[in-house]
């Protein structure tokens, strides 16, 4: 199975995630990132357009923090057949936003970071003891 191939099966597992009654998937940063050379599948709006990979490699050394959990992308659309796209991506951490958004390069940070899920219906997942998500998004 190719790269698009398995994150096609994966992201569709529950359904179309762009049928608004498909909860919305949750990826790990491995299921998102790996195989992904679709340049503006995150961070379309930053310019310079960072790589998926510029990405990773950010959110691996953020995963490696003693702070830090677990980090889920959300997929907010899959209407390119390239890749799915995010604007969304979940840090499960005890710090606060604020921090969080520190966390990144200033050419790479979201336009803002905040406490909890959107209000809407996401696939199973279970945040791990101890930490909150805290949502970076990028416009």
């Amino acid at each position: 199975m190719n790269p698009l191939e398995r994150i096609t099966e994966r992201v569709g597992r529950l359904g179309h995630p762009d049928d608004p009654d498909t909860p919305t998937p949750l990826l790990s940063i491995e299921e998102f990132f790996e195989g992904n050379d679709e340049v503006g599948s995150i961070g379309c709006n930053i310019f310079p357009t960072p790589t998926p990979q510029d990405f990773y490699e950010v959110f691996r050394r953020i995963a490696s923090r003693t702070d830090m959990a677990d980090i889920r992308v959300q997929i907010t659309a899959f209407d390119a057949p390239e890749w799915p796209f995010t604007d969304t991506v979940y840090v499960m951490t005890t710090a606060p936003a604020e921090e969080v958004m520190n966390w990144f390069p200033e050419s790479m940070r979201p336009d803002e970071t905040w406490r909890g899920f959107l209000d809407q219906v996401y696939e199973p997942y279970d945040v791990p003891a101890g930490v909150q998500p805290i949502a970076c998004w990028w416009d």
